[in-house]
């Protein structure tokens, strides 16, 4: 065979769906591993899709998705986020986030050009930088400052070679959040320094404690900032696969030039689901966000009472504890968790050098699963002794 992109090829597979895999093949395993609502899509956002079926809606349609849908999302963010945007000019649907975030990267980035991560980080960025030839550059966020971006630390990374900076607050995987007063410390900065910012808010709805801030609510920078969100997690829709990028018209008539070749429209099928979710699921989001929301304080309790330093996570479906009083790594935590009580999280190294000494635990899972996972985590770490 002949040789394949060296890229590819040294491209470490996801550390998320290593375990979850891992744990699909034994029986009796509580997973709480990957970031996905527990709840299905609920029920009149999917008969809306199906009537769309009925009626024959199965075609293409534009590029940057239906309009009408567009339309939808820009009101959704002026009303609940202050972000303002047009939807024909700014305003391009996707496939899922991820698609957002991968071509935002294809579309900004020279080969060479470096971006700012914060580390720990989602585990598709590092992978995404690379295939559009960037190189990235760490920000390492402590748990002493709840996990948040310091404008000491964004200062003191950026040279004449940096390109853009992807952020994501709420955190996967660490549950951090950054405040309106947080971001005032750093807009002066991006500003003078002139970098795009990828601004990953797919999970803005899972905020707890405090309003969702944005760094596009800042009008002197915001035509740096692309903005990637999405229905997957506020609206329990991740198999539909339906995220959408804010932007300004320059950048956004860019990546819709790379969108229209590599994947088309979105599907047409999940467009129309999310109109219905903008128009009138909010209520859905409320409820499950209180779930998540007494879920969250459960196990925060039961961890931090087991003697794992647990950070009340202000936002998302995870929390990050700190597993460094047992003496095992990461790895070895969540393995020997697995094979021993049949308990499946992710090691916090999956998410870069910073996460070494964490593990990720969703609580995207029934508090019945909460409950007896903390039961058999508790009994891993007494027999550790």
């Amino acid at each position: 065979m002949k040789p394949i992109s060296n890229k590819v090829a040294n491209m470490k597979p996801s550390g998320i769906r290593k375990f979850f895999d891992l744990a699909s093949t034994m029986k009796g395993v509580i997973s709480l591993g990957v970031g996905e609502p527990d709840f299905d899509t609920p029920w009149h956002i999917s008969d809306y899709a199906i009537n769309s079926l009925y009626n024959g809606k199965t075609h293409y349609t534009a590029n940057r998705g239906l309009l009408e849908l567009r339309k939808e999302i820009t009101k959704f963010h002026k009303e609940r986020y202050n972000q303002i945007y047009d939807p024909e000019t700014e305003v391009l649907v996707t496939v899922g986030g991820s698609e957002g975030i991968d071509i935002a990267m294809r579309t900004i980035l020279e080969p060479g050009d470096e971006v700012i991560v914060l580390d720990p980080n989602y585990v598709a960025y590092a992978p995404t930088i690379e295939l559009a030839g960037g190189v990235m550059k760490s920000i390492t966020l402590t748990e002493e400052n709840e996990f948040k971006l310091l404008p000491e630390d964004l200062k003191a990374v950026i040279t004449d070679k940096t390109k853009a900076m992807i952020i994501n607050f709420p955190s996967n995987p660490t549950g951090g959040v950054m405040t309106k007063e947080d971001y005032e410390k750093i807009v002066p900065i991006i500003k003078e320094s002139d970098i795009y910012v990828v601004s990953d808010e797919i999970y803005a709805e899972l905020s707890f404690d405090q309003e969702f801030a944005s760094l596009a609510q800042f009008p002197e920078i915001r035509d740096q900032i692309i903005v990637v969100n999405g229905f997957s997690k506020a609206f329990a829709m991740t198999g539909w696969r339906l995220g959408y990028i804010l932007s300004n018209k320059y950048l956004s008539r860019m990546m819709t030039k790379v969108h229209q070749y590599v994947i088309m429209s979105a599907p047409t099928m999940a467009q129309h689901a999310a109109i219905e979710a903008l128009k009138n699921g909010y209520d859905d989001v409320v409820r499950m966000r209180k779930d998540y929301e007494n879920r969250r304080n459960l196990l925060v309790k039961r961890l931090n009472r087991m003697g794992l330093k647990t950070n009340m996570p202000h936002g998302t479906f995870y929390v990050f504890p700190n597993i460094t009083p047992t003496g095992l790594d990461s790895e070895t935590f969540c393995n020997r968790l697995l094979e021993e009580e049949k308990v499946a999280c992710v090691p916090g190294n999956a998410f870069g050098d910073s996460g070494e000494g964490f593990i990720r635990i969703s609580y995207a899972y029934s508090i019945d699963h909460i409950i007896e996972a903390c039961n058999r985590i508790e009994h891993f770490i007494s027999n550790l002794g």
